[in-house]
């Protein structure tokens, strides 16, 4: 078995705003629309989502970075 190294990273692709749900649905192989009515929810009752959003937001690499060091890692 080969293990498959899967980063985290905002999607490009598949974004609303920041593309940070896409990314985590991507990463988790959920439909990242699911992940948007999760934090819908999250945000509408009293959570902090906005805040965990925009912390994400800052973190999480983009898909292009994270696939441009993968390149030039490998030989």
């Amino acid at each position: 078995m080969s293990k498959e190294n899967k980063r985290i990273y905002r999607s490009e692709s598949n974004r609303m705003i920041a593309g940070v749900c896409g990314g985590i649905g991507e990463y988790f192989d959920v439909d990242p629309t699911i992940v948007r009515i999760i934090w819908v929810l999250v945000v509408l009752f009293g959570g902090s989502g906005i805040l965990v959003y925009i912390i994400l937001w800052i973190v999480i690499p983009t898909e292009s970075d994270v696939k441009g060091a993968t390149k030039v890692g490998e030989k």
